[in-house]
């Protein structure tokens, strides 16, 4: 996956468990706030991810980039 998918995933993610938590309090419901934490923090981990490709993409880019300068 490239890194704007796993970004978009990421706060798909982040925004269903941010739901859940507030639908399982509202009724609640201890098991429904408790898979909206995890999704939630499994969608900051895909931005995390996402957000790590780009740097390493974009580092990689200026490297090669300063190479093609001085050739």
């Amino acid at each position: 996956m490239g890194a704007t998918t796993d970004k978009i995933k990421g706060t798909t993610n982040e925004t269903i468990g941010k739901a859940k938590q507030g639908i399982g309090e509202a009724a609640g419901s201890d098991r429904l706030q408790g898979e909206g934490v995890i999704q939630e923090v499994k969608g900051k981990g895909q931005k995390a991810v996402g957000d790590a490709k780009e740097a390493t993409k974009d580092a990689v880019n200026k490297a090669a980039d300063s190479a093609n300068k001085n050739l």
